[in-house]
């Protein structure tokens, strides 16, 4: 095969083959190799721990490769060599480690959406663990005790929603509906069937994907499906009311907590670990005898309104005031009188907060970006006692962490919660304090 034109050749030639031992795994759940080569005069800059230093160089070139495990020998293809790493594709693993398994899903290796479907589900709670500490460690300079990762409670059809994807129909014809090919920004791989989906899901999928098809004049470019489980059906509007209930343990022994809002909006996508995820927040939020919580980025109020029975009184900021009205009126569906919830603009967040800082916890659950530096700044403003920061990133939760220990506040749990098995993705909590 022809070289392109700005492959880098150095330390590979292009589709070189290369037998390798894998000892890790990235963040973003491909293998580590490392390979001793002859030194080049380069600049050597990365992101990645422990990749792109002169600490990297001395105990060799890393090379990622997927679908492989830690352990393993290998034989790769090399396509790419970065200034401090190379890429390689898989082509035969010589000695399989003892944690392999055989992918339940034949789409495995090509459909982008899972990394770990050839691991035990044991190892990957402790890679998801140990991948926490490494970024504790490279990211925020911290080396502390993080809790294993909590389970999912379902390994598979625990996904209660799937955005399909598809290209603008080409003479009147839609071609594959699915998700991102594994390693490419747009191509797609065709998903007939997903086995981490809800089982309502994956029965409606063919019939759904059927429709689509039949229906490709009225798409006139790129398109994304939804399919959103609901009270045993699936929606696809995303403009349409739905709903989500929430086992809660309370000061009565326990109760359920129905959630209402639109299919198209963020709601956790895997209901099964909610119980024990929320409940965890309650009991780091509440522990010391804060007697207020704010609960910023509430969104439809899943944190507010779960974790209210702890409090005296609870108030939810959302920068959405469409959020926050489904909030107040999920409270009203539960008769949960003490929240009351706020649309604040982003420069004010913390404005009409009234209550005592000192007897205050605050939870954040931000986007993937974390949180920005004018929050930040509003929150250290506000200085609450504590704060539970729950994180679907823990890289830029990691990076904000700095910014919690310069501003005085103290780092005291660390746990993982496995939301999204078969996967790369996880859910982190952290708790600090004043």
């Amino acid at each position: 095969m022809r070289q392109p034109k700005k492959f880098k050749a150095y330390p590979f030639d292009y589709h070189q083959e290369i037998e390798v031992e894998i000892s890790a795994l990235s963040n973003l759940g491909i293998g580590i190799a490392r390979v001793k080569v002859e030194p080049e005069d380069v600049g050597f800059t990365s992101d990645i721990p422990g990749v792109g230093s002169k600490r990297a160089e001395s105990e060799g070139w890393v090379v990622f490769i997927p679908s492989v495990l830690p352990g393993e020998k290998v034989r790769a293809r090399v396509f790419r060599n970065d200034k401090s790493h190379s890429q390689a594709d898989l082509i035969e693993v010589l000695e399989p480690s003892p944690d392999r398994l055989d992918p339940k899903c034949p789409l495995f290796g090509k459909c982008g959406g899972c990394q770990y479907q050839h691991l035990s589900y044991e190892k990957q709670l402790k890679w998801k663990t140990r991948q926490v500490e490494e970024l504790l460690k490279h990211m925020a300079g911290v080396e502390t005790e993080c809790s294993p990762a909590i389970p999912s409670p379902k390994e598979w059809g625990y996904r209660s929603k799937i955005t399909p994807h598809f290209k603008r129909p080409r003479d009147g014809k839609i071609g594959d509906i699915g998700f991102l090919l594994a390693g490419q920004r747009s191509h797609l791989v065709d998903v007939p069937q997903c086995p981490i989906a809800m089982d309502v899901i994956n029965r409606e999928l063919p019939r759904i994907r059927e429709e689509t098809r039949a229906n490709a004049k009225a798409y006139k470019k790129d398109a994304t499906l939804l399919l959103r489980a609901t009270e045993g059906r699936v929606e696809t509007n995303h403009r349409n009311p739905i709903s989500e209930t929430v086992r809660v343990d309370d000061r009565d022994g326990g109760r359920d907590i129905t959630f209402h809002f639109l299919a198209g909006d963020f709601f956790q996508n895997n209901p099964f670990i909610l119980p024990a995820f929320t409940g965890y927040v309650a009991e780091q939020a509440s522990a010391g005898g804060a007697k207020y919580l704010v609960d910023a980025y509430c969104g439809s109020g899943l944190f507010s309104l779960c974790l209210a029975h702890k409090f005296v009184q609870v108030a939810g900021v959302e920068v959405s005031e469409t959020a926050a009205d489904w909030a107040s009126r999920n409270a009203q569906l539960n008769n949960i009188e003490n929240t009351t919830f706020l649309a604040s603009s982003a420069e004010a967040i913390f404005a009409d907060i009234t209550f005592p800082a000192n007897e205050t916890a605050v939870v954040i659950d931000p986007p993937r970006k974390g949180c920005n530096e004018e929050f930040l700044t509003q929150l250290f403003a506000f200085s609450p006692s504590k704060v539970v920061y729950v994180s679907c990133n823990p890289a830029t939760q990691m990076r904000d962490l700095k910014e919690f220990l310069t501003a005085g506040y103290k780092l005291t749990a660390v746990q993982p919660f496995d939301l999204f098995p078969q996967t790369r993705h996880l859910e982190c909590v952290i708790v600090l304090e004043k």
